[in-house]
């Protein structure tokens, strides 16, 4: 589609019948002719013939050379944007970077360009704003050209966006009364929370939407741990279709899949997934297939892993007999997948305020009667906080005759006898389970026997409260809600004394069941128990992308307040995870209940039209058509030159000047030296020539393994490139630019030390690239691994891709035996004084060569040292994301852990290495210290 910015100069094409008459009027120049007289007496038998127009096809020519000036002139465009309504005051633009804009964001960012274009050609001013935008952030009017610059800066994020906020920032640039604007939305699809606050300022006179037609969208809204499976939420608009959900752990993969009809029109809806509760715990995400959006993911945090169990008992187990210990068995039951907390002195008053501080997911008190009442609040509290409270009987608890809150239903004094001498009845095995309770999937354990028991007080809820009963009806666990917590009683004691349970296998899956049920408190996230609630804040770990890929935090993103954890994604805390690897919380788009409806202005909105975002970008042909004159102009000029008679005598020239060039190439080839081989070899060999070589080797230089990854490889350049600023900073060592190597092709040799971070995305090396790193390491060089992972590794068990591919790679080359670097290795102390070698994150250790035992033990190694300087380091703590400054010297990557001193050790773990790598062991040769001593009269 062709359009023009300048419509009214077409009008000149009028002009063209006029040219067309001047140009067949005008004569052409009379042809001049060398005197032959025998010539010219022949034209003079002949009829004198004076003509008295141009030829047509040079009159056509000329016609269509102003034909395509006037077009030119008036700017013609392709892909024009459809025009807007604009007054006589400013242009105001809100482009939406919410959410949505992961699957349009080209497109919205070329509307707006398209936009800008044609407010520079009225000259109007302009207002843009994004709506999501810093609180800080202030909007002034600015000449279209300036505001181009501003939407550069733009970025999609992935949260929910402020409209009725950037239509006011935007109203607050207008002036007077009689400043009318026009009003530009570029984006809104679906309605948000402050649409409903959006109002239109009279001085606003036309309001235009551009939007795509998301006329089909789902979201996912909420995940539960059901005790079925565990059960995806979500919320879909449009038309009904197959969905797939993929769940999936850390490391991208997938642990299950779940499929779905989505209902017609707006439906909300439940995905289950089909997995054994050993796995639930990995899933870190949910996410729809084929989405686009953030709004197709769903991240998982703590409150749906291992858990924080605290252990309190009412007398504390003999050491000497601790089967007879009241927490024995639960301690055993609760080890290989719950982080256990237990009391510090045994007085309720002082454990229980210390343990709640600590956040645990749930506190098991075993045959505990009466809790002190200076410690309710700190418990209500936790209970409201989503705690989980497990209580067991046993003697004081049945000896207990108050009314206890922290009881799920009323109990009978006393406990009851079942077999003995003094009794009639039997022993009583466990009853089928409560369909509504979290062990209705699981078959009662015959083997199972109860002596003794607490029972409760016939009610009306001690039915829907009982999770699992007797054979004759009374219940063994029961259960009730407190808040966003639970209260769990167990009728039964934690030892065998009442019943055999606790000794039998299904005692730990029921404890399993019920803890992993249990949601994590937001104390759990390592957060200092004396920082207030409002001062307590995570640090952002891992963010979430409009488009549902999780990235390192930009520099947006703040820590997020604790306080308002609960609030939805804005600017400064978007979609992600908050805290440490340990311990995190994640921060989701949206919650259960939330839902799409299409976006709509209030009805009082002046002049309103949508129109669809451009799908292709606009562009000028102007300069194509003014390129197409000139051709023609070219044209014209060598007519002309042909009726006159000039392109005869030009091609004379040219013959002549042919020839000149001709015979001096002839002399050139003769008189040339003879050849020589190359300095350098041409530019499809990949070997370095002579003058690579010797910068190589006039100043050292930094080196690199370009893996083929573009976004890795630009990390290991720009920390590569840090560190050697660091490096001549503070060092008298000034190494060159940084350099990445093939290891494929390239020279390694040149090179003290080579940084290969490990990237799953990429091809293995070949077999001849892996022999050359095995050459390089045999010959003296240092090769520094970094697989990346200390973070997902840390947060599941197992081997990580890049661990497994580096494995994949170590096991062609000759690796010595490793270690982590010794207390007293040179490492420690090459310049910086260093008790640990963290990058971006600070869990992994540095392996380097073990220290060889005897000289035999030299003589067998497989490679070569050189100055005692180990071949090969190993680490997970991604160094280069540490080092990585921009042209500036800011960091590109914040730190996992948020500590700023952290980047300062990482620095100097690399000063270390390079002065390790350049003057090998020299620092632990402590041979001549005595006699410099005693020169120094010690």
């Amino acid at each position: 589609m062709i359009g023009f910015a300048i419509p009214a100069v077409l009008f000149a094409l009028l002009a063209l019948p006029a040219i067309y008459w001047l140009l067949r009027l005008t004569p052409p120049r009379p042809v001049t002719e060398v005197f032959p007289p025998l010539q010219l007496l022949l034209k003079l038998q002949k009829k004198e013939e004076t003509p008295a127009k141009s030829p047509w096809w040079l009159t056509l020519l000329r016609i269509a050379m102003a034909a395509l000036v006037i077009i030119a002139l008036a700017r013609p465009l392709l892909n024009p944007q459809v025009a807007i309504a604009t007054g006589s005051g400013p242009l105001l633009i809100a482009i939406d970077n919410d959410w949505t804009s992961g699957a349009d964001w080209e497109a919205r960012v070329r509307t707006a360009e398209a936009v800008l274009e044609q407010a520079a050609n009225a000259g109007q001013p302009v207002a843009l704003t994004a709506t999501i935008a810093a609180a800080t952030t202030t909007i002034v009017r600015q000449d279209a050209t300036t505001a181009f610059e501003r939407l550069r800066s733009l970025a999609p994020i992935a949260a929910r966006a402020d409209r009725a906020g950037a239509i006011r920032r935007l109203t607050a640039t207008l002036g007077e009364e009689n400043d009318q604007a026009t009003l530009v939305l570029i984006g809104p699809s679906f309605a948000e929370l402050t649409d409903a606050d959006i109002e239109i300022d009279p001085r606003i006179t036309a309001i235009t939407r551009f939007a795509a037609d998301n006329g089909d969208q789902t979201i996912l809204t909420g995940v539960e741990n059901r005790t079925d499976g565990l059960a995806a939420s979500f919320f879909h608009l449009g038309a009904e279709r197959p969905l797939t959900l993929i769940a999936s752990d850390l490391q991208g993969r997938q642990i299950g899949e779940a499929q779905i009809i989505a209902g017609g029109d707006a439906a909300e809806d439940t995905a289950l997934f089909d997995i054994p509760f050993e796995l639930r715990n990995d899933i870190a995400t949910i996410r729809i297939e084929g989405a686009q959006d953030a709004g197709g993911v769903y991240l998982l945090d703590d409150s749906n892993r291992r858990r924080r169990v605290a252990l309190l008992s009412g007398i504390a187990g003999a050491e000497e007999q601790p089967l007879l210990s009241p927490l024995f068995y639960i301690e055993r039951a609760l080890s290989p997948f719950a982080d256990l907390i237990e009391a510090r002195t045994g007085d309720l008053t002082t454990d229980i305020p210390e343990i709640v501080n600590q956040g645990p997911a749930v506190i098991v008190l075993a045959d505990i009667g009466v809790l002190p009442n200076v410690v309710r609040d700190d418990l209500d509290q936790w209970l409201d906080a989503g705690g989980t409270l497990i209580r067991f009987a046993g003697p004081r608890l049945a000896a207990s005759t108050s009314q206890d809150p922290y009881l799920p239903v009323e109990l009978r004094a006393g406990e009851r006898e079942l077999g003995g001498a003094l009794s009639w009845t039997e022993p009583q095995r466990v009853g089928p389970y409560a369909p509504n309770g979290p062990f209705a999937d699981l078959n009662p354990p015959r083997e199972v026997t109860v002596t003794r028991q607490i029972l409760a007080e016939p009610s009306i809820e001690l039915e829907e409260r009982t999770w699992a009963s007797l054979e004759d009806g009374t219940p063994l666990v029961t259960a009730a809600p407190r808040g966003r917590g639970t209260i769990v009683l167990f009728h039964v004691t934690a030892e065998a004394r009442w019943s055999n349970l606790p000794i039998t296998g299904s005692f730990v899956e029921i404890l399993k069941r019920v803890t992993d049920l249990a949601a994590n408190t937001a104390q759990g996230t390592n957060i200092d128990p004396a920082t207030p609630d409002q001062e307590a804040s995570l640090p952002p770990l891992r963010m979430l992308t409009a488009s549902g890929d999780l990235t390192t935090p930009a520099d947006n993103v703040r820590p997020l307040a604790l306080a308002s954890a609960d609030a939805y994604a804005s600017f400064e805390n978007p979609a992600g995870t908050y805290g440490t690897p340990e311990s995190f919380i994640a921060k989701n788009l949206f919650e259960p209940g939330d839902i799409l409806a299409p976006f709509a202005l209030p009805a009082a909105a002046p002049n309103f039209q949508s129109l669809p975002l451009l799908d292709q970008r606009q562009s000028s042909l102007a300069g194509w058509v003014f390129l197409a004159a000139f051709a023609l102009l070219l044209i014209d000029t060598l007519a002309v030159l042909w009726i006159n008679g000039y392109l005869q005598q030009l091609r004379s020239g040219l013959r002549t000047a042919g020839a000149a060039a001709a015979m001096a190439i002839i002399v050139t080839a003769a008189m040339a030296p003879e050849g020589r081989a190359q300095d350098n070899p041409p530019d499809n060999d990949s070997r370095p020539g002579d003058e690579q070589f010797i910068q190589a080797i006039d100043q050292t230089s930094l080196a690199f393994v370009i893996t083929g990854d573009t976004i890795v490889d630009e990390t290991s350049e720009a920390g590569i490139s840090g560190l050697s600023r660091f490096l001549a900073s503070r060092t008298a060592f000034e190494p060159g630019e940084p350099v990445g190597v093939d290891i494929e092709r390239d020279e390694l040799a040149f090179y003290p030390l080579i940084y290969f971070p490990i990237s799953v995305s990429v091809d293995m090396p070949s077999e001849t690239a892996i022999a050359r790193l095995d050459s390089y390491m045999q010959a003296g060089g240092t090769i520094l691994f970094d697989t990346r992972d200390d973070l997902t590794s840390s947060l599941s068990s197992g081997t990580t891709a890049e661990t497994a591919r580096l494995r994949e790679i170590l096991a062609d080359l000759n690796v010595p035996p490793l270690e982590p670097v010794p207390e007293d290795h040179v490492l420690t102390k090459a310049f910086y004084i260093l008790e640990s070698f963290p990058g971006r994150y600070s869990g992994s250790p540095l392996w380097v060569e073990a220290t060889p035992l005897d000289e035999q033990e030299v003589a067998d190694r497989p490679v070569r040292t050189g100055d005692g300087v180990t071949p090969i380091m190993i680490t997970g703590n991604d160094f280069a994301s540490a080092w990585a400054l921009d042209a500036e010297g800011r960091p590109l990557y914040s730190m996992a852990s948020g500590d700023p001193l952290q980047r300062i050790y990482a620095f100097r773990t690399g000063v270390n290495i390079m002065m390790y790598m350049l003057t090998g062991n020299y620092k632990a040769d402590q041979v001549h210290v005595p006699a410099l001593l005693e020169r120094l009269g010690q």
